[in-house]
């Protein structure tokens, strides 16, 4: 017993099961990943003309999960207060040490804290959560600002502040993908910038909305759906792409959004399609938002429902 005692006082402490969670989940993003999120001139621009909109001079605001702090520091410059919440030791010294550089940093008090515990110490008007990949999967954003929405209400009461992004559009495409590398064949996970046009990529029909989250309202995490495209295109149909279109923030006045799209996710079908123009495929796929991207690989399902206008059973039964 004293042997095994002094050996315990000498251990390292272990994960906790969030912690193991968050490293699994890719919560806990290496430094140089944030890195990467900075020079992403889509994404800076976008959530900097959203913050800067949304933003009133004189605003508390609160970011969970802040990175670098660089969101926070947008917020920064018109807001009075902003609390930055960060799990990551290495991220809490690097977002301290960024905001110390830059004007406003002062008003910006980064925060050793997890997201899904952490509540700031008044109401605040806005809030910043950018947990978010392809399709809602991987990252935990629907169940922190749920967890969230609830430990809010019961200590502060109503109403809830406003959230950015305000709601997310999800949408989902088949296609033909090239999958030779170098004469090497290997159906994998991609992901593609979404503002560069690839040659092996062929779109066979126009995308189609499969779910819109408002984070306004309620939101649960079980994702599902079973719809049809009309293909444009002929050819093998071996892969949808997953498009994830942000609403950072409304401009009421214009009657306009302002928008951040996340890359392109494609991912292969177990089965690939032959296809011609005017086919009818029937696609179906479930998931768990904050799930794991092989969740919803596993669950996808295509078929050909119906060929030149007719029917397939029918035209089978016909043929037959």
């Amino acid at each position: 017993m004293e042997i095994m005692q002094a050996h315990s006082d000498i251990e390292e402490p272990m994960l906790n099961e969030r912690e193991i969670e968050s490293c699994y989940l890719g919560q806990f993003i290496p430094v140089h990943y944030h890195h990467n999120m900075l020079m992403d001139h889509n994404r800076m621009h976008s959530f900097k003309s959203a913050i800067y909109h949304a933003v009133k001079p004189g605003m508390k605001v609160l970011e969970l999960g802040g990175g670098t702090g660089v969101l926070s520091y947008f917020a920064a410059q018109n807001a009075s207060q902003v609390y930055c919440v960060e799990f990551n030791p290495d991220m809490v010294r690097e977002a301290r040490r960024f905001l110390a550089m830059n004007p406003n940093g002062h008003k910006v008090e980064v925060i050793h804290a997890d997201a899904f515990e952490y509540l700031p110490p008044e109401p605040v008007d806005l809030v910043i959560c950018e947990m978010i990949h392809v399709g809602m999967l991987r990252e935990k954003q629907v169940e922190v600002i749920e967890s969230f929405k609830r430990r809010y209400l019961a200590r502060f009461g109503g109403p809830l502040p406003i959230f950015m992004p305000e709601a997310v559009i999800m949408a989902a495409q088949p296609l033909q993908l090239e999958y030779d590398f170098e004469g090497f064949y290997a159906p994998i996970v991609q992901f593609q910038p979404t503002n560069v046009i690839y040659p092996g990529t062929i779109d066979l029909a126009q995308p189609c909305v499969y779910a819109i989250m408002d984070f306004s309202q309620p939101v649960g995490d079980a994702i599902a759906w079973e719809g049809q495209f009309r293909m444009e295109q002929g050819g093998r149909l071996n892969a949808l792409r997953f498009i994830t279109k942000n609403v950072l923030s409304i401009v009421e006045e214009r009657g306009t959004t302002i928008d951040w799209l996340n890359h392109y996710m494609m991912l292969p079908l177990a089965t690939p399609l032959d296809v011609q123009p005017g086919d009818v495929v029937q696609v179906s796929f479930a998931y768990r938002a904050g799930g794991s991207i092989p969740s919803l690989e596993a669950s996808m399902r295509a078929e050909v429902v119906e060929r030149a206008g007719v029917p397939v059973h029918v035209r089978d039964t016909v043929l037959a």
